[in-house]
């Protein structure tokens, strides 16, 4: 009976994870140097054309330099912004202008083209015969290489210039070549053309197909776009149902498994301690789990009858918040300690293994901005109640836009210093393999001196070793779930990378994640935030009371965190920093604004951009520092708080 169950399940796991060629070749992920390479590109020699789309092959130069062929000659892939359909690029060719072998750009029309809301046109005229008295004031054009005389000279107008007409008649040739259209002079010629410009492309949109968790492709023979699913090519996105079903089923297989394991095991256990547990339905008796000396998990064990002490037999008025799973309570121990207790709401197999999940992550952490676990009562109390540390001072949401939201309460450096160290407590979780899965302003508590404490680990998952994601499913406050988690059902560490994206916004916007008196298209944070980036309207994101526009300073910090935060929105996780990248990049930000403080203090400025009631940030370390190089873009537990207002999570059938 045993073999044939055996047998069965084998069966049914070779068949549910069958899938097609198609699907599994293009899912391999492809970078060339810092960058992800997906549809509609494919490197040649390393991914199947059936991958990209025609006109998109990329050669990727010493494993490291991405390269794009043009018609007029090689560009650099400087970086490639996928849900704007647009990359920038670079001339490989550097020294072109003086050399004279630059040549007027060519683009596949059906292919690339020039947005002149992102790059403009210069135009670079040679052999000009600047002679004449009349041609004087063509001088400022002139383009240094040095070899030239006034009768062999070259210039660098751009195509609104009055002065191209003119200009053109004294030269025999014109080359026009695009830059980046955020310069606002000639300035230096060649720095222009080696900083490079914005190609935008035009290929069959892979938006449906990518949020039905297919792989866009393209089918050679019929030369029509087609979305790779498991099952079988499609048209345009996978059949509904095909994909969840799958993932259902072995979820399914998963869990009979799983079961039959724990099955086994209690078995055994109760086997092997049946001698050393008597019992009882009196769960107040005297015992050893009732005692508060006790330890497990090198825990305290409290008892019921000295929590509910500590709250006044849990009195509505001690009530701190609420979240998806229980209630948390200000309570204060025999000891004289102030203490947050969260009391599960129910006492089931769900709660007892969402109290078991959270006990074990804290126990194995500890970090200064991660909240501390005193204890829990024992998992055969009446009830299941864990005891945190008190932070007496809210959460970043309560002073944002909750009960302690005052105008100049939390100022840009307190701000700063929270997305750094809230960062920081992220980045050591993944470094020990474990998912939070649920960051949110509600979830940062801040101490009297705003230090940041990251709590709330109820839904959060260990990442086994040599593991990219855990498939289950979503669950999550609405507004910081990562779409790529809710849509394919694959939790990542890139999932926490979405949420502290959307805290960022909260920190610089001071606007709450989820409005629902917000125009319709706005009602999502994330999603009013990538709108108004992509636009380069700032001044309709950021809060203006930070300094914003009245504060270079503070206008160029905050732009540069919402710049960060619009890569940590990405759909793709691929596309997304990891924590620890994120983290490098904040510290960069943090350590420039301690700089630009003390130059501000040497010229006696009132501009605000850290304050000395903070120690300035630590140095990198080496690994950080090559982090950095390696990252920098070319372009472009539940809370504990004397008042918190409850912003509750999702929970979900499945964990």
């Amino acid at each position: 009976m045993n073999s044939f169950i055996l047998l069965s399940l084998l069966f049914l796991v070779r068949t549910a994870l069958g899938v097609d060629e198609n699907f599994t070749i293009c899912s391999v992920p492809r970078t060339c140097g810092k960058l992800n390479i997906t549809f509609p590109f494919f490197i040649e020699g390393q991914v199947e054309p059936r991958c990209g789309y025609p006109g998109f092959k990329i050669h990727c130069r010493n494993n490291k330099i991405p390269i794009l062929s043009l018609p007029d000659g090689d560009y650099i892939i400087d970086d490639i912004f996928y849900q704007i359909q647009s990359l920038h690029v670079s001339r490989a060719e550097r020294d072109a202008v003086c050399s004279h072998s630059i040549r007027n750009i060519s683009l596949p029309e059906d292919r690339y083209y020039l947005d002149p809301r992102m790059s403009r046109e210069m135009v670079l005229l040679f052999n000009c015969n600047l002679t004449s008295r009349s041609t004087l004031e063509l001088s400022k054009y002139k383009i240094d290489c040095g070899d030239e005389s006034a009768n062999n000279s070259s210039l660098a107008l751009f195509n609104d210039d009055p002065k191209l007409n003119f200009a053109s008649g004294y030269c025999v040739k014109t080359v026009v070549a695009p830059v980046a259209f955020d310069h606002k002079g000639v300035g230096a010629v060649g720095d222009l053309l080696n900083g490079g410009f914005v190609l935008n492309w035009r290929a069959s949109n892979c938006s449906a197909c990518k949020t039905s968790c297919g792989r866009c492709g393209f089918d050679r023979r019929s030369y029509h776009f087609k979305c790779f699913c498991p099952d079988r090519p499609h048209a345009w996105h996978c059949t509904p149902g095909t994909n969840k079903m799958g993932l259902k089923l072995r979820l399914g297989i998963g869990s009979t498994v799983a079961l039959l394991i724990l099955l086994f095991c209690i078995f055994v256990l109760c086997r092997r301690h049946k001698q050393e547990h008597v019992s009882s339905s009196n769960f107040s008796s005297k015992s050893d789990l009732e005692n508060s000396s006790a330890i497990c998990f090198g825990l305290l064990i409290f008892s019921y009858n000295e929590l509910m002490e500590a709250t006044n037999n849990f009195d509505d008025h001690k009530v701190l918040g609420g979240g998806g799973f229980g209630t948390v309570y200000y309570g204060k121990l025999r000891d004289g300690r102030e203490v947050a207790i969260k009391r599960l709401y129910q006492h089931n197999f769900r709660r007892h293994q969402q109290f078991v999940n959270e006990v074990e992550i804290l126990t194995r952490l500890r970090h200064k901005n991660l909240v501390s676990l005193y204890g829990c009562t024992s998992r055969r109390s009446r009830e299941l109640l864990l005891v945190y540390e008190f932070i007496p001072n809210g959460t970043v949401s309560d002073h944002l836009h909750g009960d302690r939201a005052q105008s100049g309460s939390l100022t840009w450096p307190v701000r700063m210093s929270i997305a750094v160290e809230t960062a920081t407590a992220l980045a050591y979780l993944h470094a020990s393999d474990i998912i939070h899965r649920d960051v949110k302003t509600t979830n940062i508590l801040l101490d009297d001196n705003f230090s940041v404490k990251v709590a709330d680990f109820g839904l959060s998952r260990l990442l086994p070793n040599d593991v990219t994601h855990i498939s289950t499913a979503p669950q999550g406050t609405p507004g910081y779930v990562d779409p790529e988690y809710h849509q394919c059902y694959q939790l990542t560490e890139k999932s926490d990378v979405y949420s502290f994206g959307v805290v960022l916004i909260e920190l610089i916007s001071s606007m709450p994640a989820v409005d629902i008196s917000r125009h319709r298209h706005e009602i999502n944070l994330a999603t009013l935030a990538i709108n108004k980036i992509q636009k380069c309207a700032f001044d309709e994101l950021i809060d203006t009371h930070l300094g914003y526009k009245s504060c270079e300073q503070v206008t160029g910090m905050t732009t540069l965190v919402a710049e960060l935060a619009f890569r940590c929105l990405q759909q793709e996780k691929e596309l997304r920093p990891s924590m620890q990248e994120v983290l490098v990049e904040l510290q960069i930000i943090q350590s420039d604004a301690y700089e630009l403080e003390k130059v501000q203090q040497e010229e006696h400025t009132d501009c605000e951009v850290m304050t000395s009631i903070r120690p300035p940030p630590s140095p990198l370390t080496g690994d950080q520092i090559v982090l950095l190089k390696d990252i920098r873009q070319p372009a472009s537990p539940i809370s504990v708080t004397d008042k918190w207002i409850s912003q509750r999570t999702t929970p979900n059938a499945s964990e």
